[in-house]
């Protein structure tokens, strides 16, 4: 199950008025930053997900563009998951806007897997007034590519005698994983459609494209993929990151960016009760130069201080250019599970000098009064 354009969408369902035209989440004209979503309206000039957002203004300049509001997608995306449940309990949440489901012997209850694609549309729609593409195929693979074959708003059912032929006239860029060198790679070999893909060996494909990547691609195009759904699968990583309106090259500026940054990225792991090991800085340059650079931890962690002091020594001593920085991130990842303790109020005041306390003060007040009223200092060792 794959929400059709869900940011947009939820602001075109709140506010009657944007139906029907182009609305664009992301960064507002004039500013610098990308789209976070086009609505199809939008789509029809071109625009779409991570294209500039002086590109999208180009191209569509009478669309409604809109500042994200997390908040509100998340509240929506919860009643989505919550229709789901109501369907069948054997279900992952792949991201805020998608999901698998096993719908394995359901049949009895709803009938055959069209009818209860139908079905699973129709009860989002009704909960929400939002639509959903919805693909049912034999494994993740084709059921996700099913889910996108007729956006928006679409059903495909892909029985497992017909996956094959299912996947042939594909372009390869459809295929999971794929990036621009890839591409390139595709590109040279005249690889353009999973079926010339399927026709090529995988020794060959081993010699340009690795053992790894290789094997990946080639189960692909003959439609191997796990048939697994794991519930309660956690998210594999956490990440923000922000443009700013022009280049720059203070590092204080970018050190306290990179605090709120890593208070985000902190809180939303506390919120689902995990802690990464990992750290990783993005930067990126002018010209879209980017770079990234990670350090593993000994310890995992959900506390933004220690986010920002492994970020910030990534980007002391990660050779980075000399040069203004145009967009700065920082996410974690590779989790360990990691209950948050309850302070006792009534302990002794030695017993409550701790970091959780203080961590879960700022999610208290974060939680009642909004994001940003209360966040921790940077010490002064950690100043540039």
């Amino acid at each position: 199950m794959d929400l059709d354009a869900f940011f947009a969408s939820c602001e075109q369902q709140e506010q009657p008025a944007y139906r029907g035209r182009p609305v664009i989440v992301g960064a507002l004209p004039g500013h610098r930053g990308v789209v976070a979503a086009a609505s199809y309206e939008a789509r029809r000039f071109g625009v779409h997900s991570a294209m500039p957002i002086s590109e999208a203004s180009r191209r569509c300049p009478d669309a409604v563009f809109l500042r994200p509001d997390m908040a509100k997608y998340r509240e929506m995306s919860q009643r989505v998951f919550r229709v789901l449940e109501s369907i069948t309990p054997v279900l992952e949440a792949a991201s805020i806007d998608e999901a698998y489901l096993d719908v394995s012997g359901l049949e009895k209850l709803l009938g055959a897997p069209a009818t209860i694609g139908r079905e699973i549309k129709r009860r989002i729609l009704a909960a929400t007034g939002l639509t959903a593409s919805v693909g049912i195929g034999p494994n993740r693979l084709i059921a996700k590519l099913g889910s996108e074959h007729n956006k928006p708003d679409g059903l495909a059912v892909i029985p497992p005698d017909q996956g094959l032929d299912f996947l042939a006239p594909m372009p390869v860029s459809n295929l999971r994983g794929l990036g621009r060198q890839t591409q390139k790679i595709f590109n040279r070999l005249k690889i353009r459609t999973v079926a010339q893909l399927r026709a090529v060996p995988l020794q060959q494909l081993e010699k340009h494209l690795g053992t790894r990547a290789a094997l990946s691609f080639h189960r692909q195009a003959f439609g191997l993929a796990s048939d697994r759904v794991c519930p309660g699968r956690a998210r594999k990583s956490i990440s923000k990151e922000t443009t700013f309106a022009s280049d720059v090259r203070d590092r204080a500026v970018l050190q306290r960016t990179l605090l709120r940054l890593c208070a985000d990225v902190a809180a939303t792991a506390r919120r689902e009760k995990l802690s990464g090991s990992v750290v990783t800085l993005k930067i990126r340059f002018e010209g879209f130069e980017t770079r990234t650079r990670r350090h593993k931890r000994s310890t995992p962690t959900h506390d933004e201080r220690d986010i920002l002091e492994t970020a910030w020594r990534l980007f002391l001593n990660g050779r980075l250019p000399d040069k203004p920085v145009r967009l700065i991130g920082v996410g974690i990842s590779d989790w360990a599970a990691q209950e948050t303790a309850q302070a006792d109020l009534f302990a002794p005041a030695e017993a409550r000098r701790n970091p959780q306390r203080v961590l879960q003060t700022i999610d208290a007040v974060s939680e009642k009064f909004g994001k940003g009223m209360l966040q921790v200092g940077i010490p002064g060792k950690r100043n540039p």
